[in-house]
Order: C-alpha cells, then sequence, then structure tokens
C-alpha cells in the first residue's frame, strides 16, 4: 500500500502523524501540527552491516583546543571558546545585536589567522560589508549570499573555515523538501545537514534562530536538541545594554552570564558589570543591592520596589527581572512573619539594567525594597544583602557566600546583609540575621524607630495600618 505524501509535524516536540489533530500526542500541544511533505523515501538502500561496539574504558579521548572569539564575554558563555566542530545555536530578538556580535567575533578569529566564512541569507553582501565597515576589523572575514542548503553545505565542505556563521537558519531552503523556507520541515532538516557537515569536517558553526513572541527559539524543538550549546540574547533593543546566557551548554556551565553594551562601534563587553548595575543613590527609598551568583560570577544589582495602594479585588503582583511566583511569595512572607501588611497594595519590583535573577539567593534584597517602598524609609547607606526566604521567615544561607563577600568588599560596600554563618571580611561590616524580621531591622535606615511597628503581630498591625 502506497504511503501518504504528506504527514504533520508538531512545530514545538517535532512528533509526526499521518493525519491532523488537534493535540499533538507527544507533547501534548495544541494547534501544532503542521503539514508538510514527506520528502525522501524512507525505504533503506540495502541491509546495513553491523559494527563492533567499543567499551567505554578505551574510547580514546582528546581535549580540542577551543577558538576564541576575541571576545572575553563571548568566551565566558561558551565555556572558554568555540569547540572545533560543535554546533551553536544563538537566539534573540530581532535588533537585539546577534549579527552584530557574531561578526565582530568572525573578525577576531579571522584576525588570529583562521579562516572564517559568514554566510548571509537576510542581509546582501553590501549590507554586511557597511556594518564590517563601521565596525572595523572584519575586512579579512569571507561572505557567501545563500540560501540554497546544497550549495552551503558544498561550499563549507570545500573551504573547510574553521568557523562558520549562518545567518540564519530559518532562511535556508532544500529543494527536496516541499515546504517554504522557514517552515519546520525546513528547520530540521538544515539542521540535520549543518550537523553532519560540522561534525564530519570538524567546522565550528554558528546558527542564528528567530524567536517567537514569548522568547523562544522559533522552530521545532527538535532544533534545540540537535545542536550542542544554546545561547539566548536578552535585551531591549531601545536600552544600551544586552545580557547573553546559555541554556544549554555541553562543553561548559549553563549558569554563565555575558553582559554587553551596545556603542558606536559594535557590541562592547562589560568586564565589571557589578560597577555598573550595583550602584543605588544614598538615601532612596525603595531601592536595595543584592549579591547574586551567575555562574561562577558574583554580580551586585540594584532591585527596585514601588508599593502602592490598589483600587482593586485582587492586588497586583508585578516582577520585571524576577520570578513572579517568588514575588508573591515573598510578599507573603513580609505580611505573615515580619508584620508588614501589604494585603491591600500593589506590588511592583523591577532589577535594574534588564537583568533576569533566577536563584533565591537575591530574596533579602527583594524583601529590603518592598520593605523600604513601603515605610518610606531608605536602607543602610552603602549596604547590600543575600539570602534565601523560607516560608517560615528564617534565612538561609545562599550557596557561594564567600565569593560573594569578596565581591561586596572589593566593590566597597560599607555593611553587608546575610544570613547566620555567612563569613567576616576585614574592612566590611557584617550584620548577620536569623530571621527576615531581624534582617528588616538591621537593614533600614531608622531601624530602632520601625521596630514597633516591624515587630508587632501582623493582626496589630493590620488593624492599626
Amino acid at each position: 500500500m502506497a504511503r501518504s505524501a504528506v504527514q504533520f509535524v508538531c512545530s514545538e516536540c517535532g512528533t509526526a502523524t499521518p493525519r491532523w489533530l488537534g493535540k499533538c500526542p507527544g507533547c501534548g500541544a495544541f494547534g501544532t501540527l503542521l503539514e508538510e511533505s514527506r520528502g525522501r523515501s524512507d525505504t533503506g538502500t540495502g541491509p546495513a552491516s553491523a559494527r563492533a561496539p567499543v567499551p567505554l574504558g578505551q574510547v580514546v579521548t582528546s581535549e580540542a583546543e577551543r577558538i576564541s572569539t576575541g571576545i572575553a564575554e563571548l568566551d565566558r558563555v561558551l565555556g572558554g571558546g568555540i569547540v572545533p566542530g560543535s554546533l551553536v545555536l544563538v537566539g534573540g530578538e530581532p535588533g537585539v545585536g546577534k549579527s552584530t556580535l557574531l561578526l565582530s567575533a568572525l573578525g577576531a578569529i579571522a584576525r588570529a589567522g583562521l579562516p572564517a566564512l559568514l554566510v548571509t541569507g537576510e542581509e546582501s553582501t553590501a549590507q554586511v560589508s557597511l556594518r564590517a565597515a563601521r565596525l572595523g576589523g572584519a575586512e579579512e572575514v569571507r561572505i557567501l549570499a545563500e540560501t540554497e542548503l546544497d550549495t552551503v553545505c558544498a561550499t563549507l565542505e570545500q573551504e573547510r573555515p574553521a568557523v562558520c556563521v549562518i545567518d540564519s537558519v530559518q532562511t535556508l531552503h532544500a529543494s527536496e523538501v516541499g515546504s517554504a523556507p522557514g517552515s519546520v520541515a525546513q528547520v530540521r532538516e538544515a539542521a540535520g545537514r549543518l550537523l553532519r557537515v560540522a561534525k564530519g569536517a570538524g567546522i565550528a558553526t554558528i546558527l542564528v534562530g528567530h524567536v517567537t513572541k514569548d522568547g523562544a527559539v522559533a522552530g521545532p524543538r527538535v532544533l534545540e536538541h540537535l545542536v550542542d550549546c544554546v545561547l539566548q540574547f536578552e535585551g531591549d533593543r531601545y536600552h544600551a545594554h544586552r545580557v547573553l546566557r546559555a541554556t544549554k551548554n555541553r562543553f561548559g556551565s549553563t549558569n554563565e552570564l555575558g553582559v554587553f553594551e551596545m556603542t558606536g562601534g559594535g557590541l562592547v563587553g562589560v568586564p565589571d558589570p557589578s560597577a555598573l548595575f550595583g550602584t543605588t543613590r544614598a538615601g532612596e527609598v525603595g531601592a536595595a543591592v543584592g549579591c547574586v551568583l551567575e555562574g561562577t560570577r558574583p554580580l551586585l544589582l540594584e532591585v527596585q520596589a514601588l508599593v502602592a495602594p490598589s483600587d482593586l479585588a485582587l492586588p497586583r503582583r508585578v516582577g520585571t527581572g524576577v520570578d513572579p511566583k517568588r514575588l508573591a511569595m515573598i510578599v507573603a512572607v513580609l505580611g505573615r512573619h515580619a508584620g508588614l501588611a501589604l494585603g491591600a497594595a500593589d506590588v511592583f519590583v523591577n532589577v535594574a539594567g534588564g537583568v533576569r535573577i533566577e536563584e533565591p539567593g537575591a530574596d533579602v534584597a527583594v524583601a529590603l525594597a518592598i520593605a523600604s517602598a513601603a515605610k518610606g524609609v531608605a536602607l543602610v547607606e552603602g549596604a547590600a544583602a543575600f539570602g534565601e526566604i523560607g516560608l517560615t521567615g528564617r534565612l538561609r544561607p545562599a550557596t557561594q557566600a564567600e565569593r560573594r563577600v569578596e565581591e561586596c568588599r572589593k566593590l566597597g560596600i560599607a555593611t553587608l546583609l546575610a544570613p547566620v554563618g555567612t563569613p567576616a571580611r576585614e574592612g566590611l561590616e557584617l550584620r548577620s540575621a536569623e530571621t527576615l524580621r531581624e534582617a528588616l531591622l538591621a537593614g533600614l535606615a531608622r531601624g530602632a524607630k520601625q521596630a514597633e511597628g516591624l515587630a508587632a503581630e501582623p493582626r496589630e498591625l493590620a488593624a492599626t495600618a
């Protein structure tokens, strides 16, 4: 019986079905099955020959020397540079600076004496040349304006560059796949073919990918499983600073963070983001400095909070740069264990600089900013805080406290608010606290005057509010 010439593939997980279904049987998403042509025949060309497996202990491993991109922040996120033969996927909002950053990296690689190739499918060679002239130092990068997948793969096998950038993978088109460029089938076919070429020829290949309106990399989820590293470019194109983080990395940590600043000469790495993001004005209400850990790098970030009376039945809890669920939990703990009634107030929290906090070590800084905004009292001048808040109101130690303390001391922090057990350093006043209430009393600039309000029971405070 002849097989159907079409199939339906889920754009989220890549599950294929012979007919359309409203709900994907693989991942359960609705409305994600898209029609595509089967393309090549699934029948084999003959019986396959068996291969003898090798014991894992006898496998010969060789540590390949990484290729430096010439950009320290990018090398940090990649785990020390680009691994030869690896496949890297870079995603981000339009205009965030993906092409600019990768062109600067290719220029540095070419200047180091390694062949670098840029395959562009979205821009003409003249447009890329103008950007290269503005950035400077990318004149030796070779460029190919092509969208035909067969031509791109043949060029890579012939030229064999050390590093190749494909901008973007959604523009590539395979003639044997009967669908438009950018479709699920085309993206999957392009990624699979490029993966085989990259591994076979030892070419480090970087794919630029589009993102959806939710910020996720567009295309099938299979695309992220195929590649070795997934980098996500975050930030607003109308602001100067960008954040690069790895959501997947087979050759390094996924907790590293790179910070860049957009200048007239392109994206420039920020070697000391703590000095940039972790500064507040003396006496400013609703602002606190938190010490968070991103990979191996401690960062000082300014956390801003605004507490305002609400006219809604359900007051809002809005967080920018923090997890909204974590924010709601901190607000609940403040009301139950610290005597700060916020049941009739809107709470807004923002992390300055567009950085997103994903670790619980910033809980104390968020709580201090909210308490400062609610009480109208500034925090102790020159203070920073870190620590995790439990549901019982007790503070839990943060991971790698020594590195956080050293970062605070290096940047001239005068007072540190941290859980009990945090190591002290000379020249840094350490105010340890066992509970959230103690941390608030130690952090408010007029702690003695506010002691009665914070020490009162939540029921009594709510009655007097």
